[in-house]
């Protein structure tokens, strides 16, 4: 390893989702998913610059768009850049939660050779939301194996 490629310490990862509606979209992940709202830094306008839900063991940072710099949510870009996977219990249940609380049934529930069982919901404000749970314990070798035999077919 050269110095240019010396080791960087990572002490977490914050998905940081970037929306319209911020404030509604705080309500929705709090119905849909359990989140737990940390905190909020909110301008004088009401427009949130800043908030923090606590999903399980993991934080997600969000705010309003801020067009004024470049920060756009996927409703003004055209749909979304990014999945966000949650480990759940039960997907069957997180997904019809999040579906009665709004979000869009983009794919349902499936096994998968991966050894997950999982599915897609797009929220109200544009943001797939990957939810599954493990169904079997595969090993990678094991797995790639099963995807080399799905995708030839």
């Amino acid at each position: 390893m050269n110095e240019s490629q010396s080791a960087v310490t990572i002490r977490e990862v914050y998905p940081y989702l970037r929306l319209r509606r911020a404030n509604e979209a705080i309500d929705f992940y709090a119905q849909a998913f359990g989140a737990t709202e940390l905190f909020r830094l909110t301008e004088p306008s009401g427009r949130i610059g800043h908030a923090e839900l606590q999903f399980g063991p993991s934080v997600i940072m969000l705010s309003e768009e801020y067009p004024e710099h470049g920060i756009l949510g996927p409703e003004s870009t055209g749909g979304p850049s990014v999945s966000i996977h949650l480990h759940v219990e039960d997907v069957d249940a997180v997904f019809a939660r999040a579906v009665a609380a709004g979000a869009i049934a983009v794919r349902p529930p499936t096994d998968h050779f991966y050894g997950e069982r999982s599915g897609t919901v797009r929220d109200p404000f544009g943001h797939d939301w990957l939810l599954g749970h493990q169904i079997e314990e595969v090993a990678p070798e094991e797995m790639q194996r099963r995807y080399a035999v799905e995708s030839s077919t």
